[in-house]
């Protein structure tokens, strides 16, 4: 490479990484999927979140660590690819264009529940309808929120959370039962409803809170000292996530104990909220979750889109239809329409639990994925005098293992649904590469030199 092309500038501190961390994540990130996992979990959602945070952190160590040797591809995808087999990055890069099509549609049942909060007059359906057109109109004209749009919308967030921990706190010292034995602790641990398989179930959902921490390894050649900086923000992301989420959860089930059943299971905390401060805490609650979550359903429909044009402009998809690009303004139309189908589709099919539990079906096979990559690369073909069991087996075996027993406690029409939709993609894809031939499933050669 000629020493005189452009090149992007290291500019990104550790708190830069952070800070992108903490707005791809969100600060109300457990907020949305609060009541689905109450119910899975009977009413251990600290507990599960806790657990989720242990799996994610031994995975960012994974993320980390590869996008040392990966600065410019930061994907799963390309991890797998290249550390274990072809064909085993096909069947990751798979899974993760299944995220990538149900994050838009679980947004779109969210909003169309929430924006039934203020409007109940108008059903269901219609709302789905509005948001699944709404996000596919924005997205064909090229619509995108800045990053200083995304900080000022993260600020926000970390205000109404402020105000929601300060309506708690006035709940809870103005009449609330706090003197039943058991009160404080009965978020982490009830006698009376726990069940590990419940929690483990639970568990499987909550880990929706940590979705996006591995973004960070995308900024890997605009950080400063990236070898040291992407894993400390990923792990310190996820770490931040999980303290914030707990309390946040914790605070909610102070407020309405797991016994007393949610009005609407998917737009729980913002009854919660409600409990809490009255009807203006509701309606700020429900309208900062509808507004974060329609900035959500936004980037995620067209990152899928972005992600199946990538895949159509290879080839591994029909090229004529997945790899256009609409010439006025960009975008992928084809794609953004198809992802606005499937997502408007998907809403009258599933519930936002199910679509939240496929969700996770294949993001946690990436994160075996990455975690097993990590494992190969840094100690199974490290020389034996430069490894270490602790600092380069140890954690991606914990994140392995504790990721493959949170994805086996996933609800059995998920891992069915889950299953189908992965033997489809093995099948095409098995066809489409004749055999995964190696020459034909392309991954980003990394630098020599970081």
């Amino acid at each position: 490479m000629s020493s005189d092309q452009p090149r992007l500038r290291r500019h990104l501190t550790l708190y830069h990484l952070i800070l992108y961390g903490l707005i791809v994540v969100q600060p109300t990130a457990p907020m949305p999927v609060y009541g689905v996992v109450s119910e899975a979990a009977h009413g251990h959602v600290v507990t599960t979140i806790l657990i989720a945070m242990v799996a994610m952190l031994f995975t960012a160590v994974s993320y980390g660590r590869m996008a040392r040797v990966y600065p410019s591809a930061g994907s799963a995808y390309t991890y797998v690819g290249r550390e274990l087999h072809p064909a085993l990055g096909y069947v990751t890069g798979w899974s993760m264009a299944m995220d990538y099509m149900l994050n838009p549609l679980i947004c779109t049942i969210w909003c169309a529940k929430a924006a039934g909060n203020f409007a109940p007059q108008f059903p269901y359906w219609t709302w789905a309808i509005f948001f699944a057109a709404l996000f596919s109109f924005l997205n064909l004209r090229g619509v995108r929120t800045s990053a200083r749009i995304n900080e000022l919308l993260a600020a926000a967030m970390l205000i109404v959370v402020g105000v929601f921990f300060w309506a708690v706190f006035r709940y809870l010292h103005g009449g609330a039962p706090t003197d039943i034995p058991g009160f404080f602790w009965r978020p982490f641990y009830d006698p009376a409803t726990f069940s590990a398989k419940a929690v483990f179930t639970g568990t499987s959902i909550a880990a929706l809170t940590y979705i996006g921490f591995d973004g960070i390894s995308t900024l890997s050649e605009e950080a400063e000292n990236p070898r040291r900086n992407i894993m400390l923000a990923t792990v310190l992301t996820c770490l931040l996530t999980g303290i914030l989420a707990s309390l946040e959860v914790y605070a909610a089930q102070l407020v309405w104990p797991a016994s007393r059943p949610f009005l609407d299971v998917d737009t729980a905390f913002v009854f919660v909220a409600g409990q809490a401060g009255g009807p203006w805490l509701f309606n700020l609650m429900n309208a900062t979750l509808l507004l974060a979550t329609i900035g959500s359903g936004m980037a995620s429909q067209l990152g899928a889109a972005r992600l199946l044009y990538g895949m159509g402009r290879d080839n591994a998809l029909p090229r004529r239809f997945f790899g256009a690009l609409d010439p006025h303004h960009g975008v992928p139309a084809n794609n953004v329409l198809f992802v606005g189908a499937v997502s408007l589709l998907g809403a009258f099919a599933m519930s936002y639990e199910l679509g939240a539990e496929l969700l996770n079906f294949g993001a946690f096979i990436a994160f075996m994925g990455v975690n097993a990559a990590a494992f190969t690369r840094y100690f199974w073909r490290e020389h034996p005098a430069a490894r270490s069991f602790l600092r380069d087996a140890l954690p991606p075996l914990l994140g392995f293992s504790i990721c493959l027993f949170i994805w086996l406690n996933l609800r059995w029409q998920a891992k069915l649904a889950g299953v189908a939709w992965m033997l489809f993609g093995v099948a095409y894809g098995f066809w489409k590469t004749r055999g995964f031939r190696p020459d034909l499933v392309r991954f980003e050669t990394p630098p020599d030199t970081l």
